[in-house]
């Protein structure tokens, strides 16, 4: 089976020649990265099995945050690091979606407008929600950027888990609705004004379509359950790359097959198109150098964590639990066998990495 490191050896180079002038360091460094993941590029160590008198390679991991092979298994070490901002309250899935008329601005102009994305719907969503009609309190959010369909299609939006309640001006724990949150359509039409009144401010509000600010914006609200089962709801879109390497099928005379599952019917369909198109799509949703996809607001904030422990006193009745940090113990180094034979590996050396070029 192909992998996305086998497309970018193969057709990379290409890809390269033809655009490379026009690619952001991001995208570039994405690729070099992903095709020399756990490669002899990045040095390693070799091992050797006394039994079967075999010597294995195992080479470094390149850990960027885009490539297949290194975000997989990372999601619950980050739920293990939210426990403290669990609260005892239902909780809600918002999503807010950018309109299609603003994707090719937000493309070439990623940072800017992910980041009003960012400030606008969450704004919007705390705004509401402050609202005595509706929760009438802070409530407690983390959102998280996605920006791709299954089939690796343009389609920036936001995540958020918000908690079903809020604390009030004068500390009191004020819970919504179980099954309702806040009114979307009210929702849509404050994030579609606070994005706009954002962008004037930017170089870029001329290039919007205009008529972009008179369609409905797309947002949409549903309830996740409790806070534990929220968190493990989101943890997948955190540390999830736009495509899985055993999502792809075949690579073929300068094409590429990959599998994905169509949303209303649930069932697996296939994509075809060619490597240079299959680069293109990957790369779009590459993010820029040490942007943040994971964010955090309301009590949820950094800056509001003592907000947090009074709500979560509120909500429990008694005096929230300080996690011990110095309790931590480390995980056992587990032993290395070889695939052949069982037999236990040996460290005999280290393999030194050959340089930063594919």
């Amino acid at each position: 089976m192909p992998e996305v490191a086998d497309i970018f050896r193969l057709h990379g180079p290409e890809y390269r020649a033809k655009f490379g002038a026009r690619m952001p360091p991001s995208h570039r460094r994405a690729m070099q990265d992903i095709e020399q993941c756990r490669t002899e590029a990045l040095g390693g160590q070799l091992y050797y099995c006394q039994k079967c008198d075999e010597r294995r390679y195992s080479y470094r991991s390149c850990k960027n945050r885009h490539c297949p092979k290194c975000q997989n298994e990372q999601a619950d070490e980050w739920l293990d690091q939210q426990r403290n901002l669990l609260l005892p309250a239902p909780h809600f899935l918002v999503t807010f979606t950018l309109p299609a008329e603003l994707r090719a601005v937000a493309r070439s102009n990623q940072k800017t407008i992910y980041n009003l994305l960012f400030r606008a719907s969450a704004a919007a969503l705390q705004q509401l929600a402050r609202d005595p009609r509706f929760v009438g309190g802070r409530p407690g959010m983390v959102g998280v950027l996605h920006t791709w369909t299954r089939q690796l299609l343009y389609h920036p939006h936001i995540h958020y888990i918000a908690t079903g309640g809020g604390l009030t001006q004068n500390g009191r724990w004020k819970p919504s609705r179980p099954d309702f949150l806040v009114p979307v359509k009210a929702l849509s039409r404050i994030f579609r004004a606070k994005f706009r009144d954002s962008l004037k401010k930017t170089a870029l509000f001329d290039q919007a379509d205009a008529r972009v600010w008179q369609k409905d914006w797309v947002v949409h609200c549903e309830p996740v359950g409790s806070g534990e089962t929220a968190f493990r709801y989101l943890a997948p879109y955190i540390f999830r790359v736009a495509i899985s390497n055993k999502r792809l099928e075949k690579l073929r005379d300068g094409r590429v097959t990959f599998s994905y599952k169509e949303s209303a019917t649930d069932q697996i369909k296939r994509s075809t198109v060619t490597a240079a198109e299959f680069i293109r799509r990957f790369l779009q949703h590459v993010l820029p150098k040490r942007f943040i996809k994971v964010r955090y607001y309301g009590l949820l904030s950094p800056a509001n964590r003592h907000l947090l422990m009074k709500a979560r006193q509120l909500l429990e009745g008694v005096a929230a639990r300080v996690k011990n940090e110095d309790a931590k113990t480390g995980k056992p180094v587990a032993e290395l066998c070889c695939p052949s034979c069982g037999g236990r590996l040996t460290l005999i050396g280290r393999i030194t990495p050959r340089g930063h070029s594919p």
